[in-house]
């Protein structure tokens, strides 16, 4: 019995493997080694072309329209962490995204305020 010419390149198991393989052209390392779990990146506008993106790369873009972490973007886009640090740092290097560090609260609580609840606490 012979099976359809397309079926023999099909393998159920590898699929999951290969995709992210194909999605950062078999790199492993992001460009951009500053970004993290929490760092934020956003979408600013540019005239770059967006005909030459892959459609992960596009699927990006169109996320981070609003401020996402790194973290946020991985989750949406469900794919392994280190191909969305690979895929964020291409954009990054083409300007078609930013990356900052996260806000940090200006107005952080006075340490007697903190050591006062800590006791109270275990007064209880």
């Amino acid at each position: 019995m012979m099976s359809e010419p397309d079926d023999r390149w099909f393998d159920e198991a590898a699929g999951p493997l290969v995709r992210p393989y194909a999605m950062t052209r078999g790199r492993t390392r992001p460009g951009n080694t500053d970004l993290d779990l929490a760092t934020q990146v956003v979408t600013v506008w540019t005239e770059n072309d967006s005909g030459s993106l892959s459609p992960e790369h596009q699927a990006v873009i169109e996320l981070c329209r609003t401020p996402l972490s790194v973290a946020e973007v991985a989750a949406y886009v469900d794919v392994p962490l280190v191909v969305v640090k690979v895929l964020l740092s291409d954009l990054i290097e083409r300007g078609d995204v930013v990356a900052r560090a996260p806000r940090m609260a200006n107005n952080l609580p006075d340490r007697n305020l903190l050591q006062a609840v800590l006791d109270g606490v275990r007064r209880i």
